[in-house]
């Protein structure tokens, strides 16, 4: 009877613990950085950012739009305090990373070593630069975020989920 009482509790934990980790976050920023003078911020491109379609692109900026607006920013269309971009990844791509073990000329043990990774789907990074210094402040991803082949009402809802994740860590808490 005891037993019966405390499984019924396991599948709440199991939900609980399949929400924590269904998406995740990561993010960094410059610990120099005043963010309470940001006010205002404006959209860039990143030049050969990865933008999966228009209505993916209006969606991601739409998400990210309402999180910085709940943070009190203002967007304007140039002359902001902050600029913000974003990439994102939609498709599974392979990442190789090479090194040289030895110095070329000193020894006849030099040998190149390649790993390769695995780029995760649906990757969303969203970075925050001063416009003024031209320094990156804040960047944060959010993995497991866009699936194409998913209801786009389903996906977008996700996306949200996923960026207001995100932006509980902006701006950081002083003192960290």
């Amino acid at each position: 009877m005891r037993l019966a009482k405390q499984l019924r509790f396991l599948p709440i934990l199991f939900f609980v613990i399949a929400c924590a980790y269904g998406q995740d976050i990561h993010y960094n920023y410059d610990r120099g950085a005043n963010f309470t003078n940001y006010k205002t911020y404006q959209w860039v491109d990143i030049p050969g950012g990865n933008t999966p379609d228009q209505l993916v692109d209006q969606a991601i900026r739409r998400a990210i739009d309402e999180q910085l607006a709940q943070k009190g920013l203002v967007k304007m269309e140039e002359d902001a305090d902050l600029s913000v971009a974003y990439v994102a990844i939609v498709h599974e791509g392979n990442s190789v990373d090479f090194s040289i073990v030895g110095t070329p000329g000193w020894s006849e043990a030099v040998s190149a070593k390649g790993k390769t990774s695995t780029i995760p789907v649906g990757t969303v990074t969203v970075i925050l630069y001063d416009s003024e210094r031209e320094q990156l402040i804040w960047r944060g991803d959010a993995s497991k975020t866009l699936n194409l082949k998913k209801d786009p009402d389903k996906n977008y809802k996700n996306m949200q989920k996923a960026m207001s994740k995100l932006f509980r860590n902006y701006p950081p808490k002083p003192g960290k």
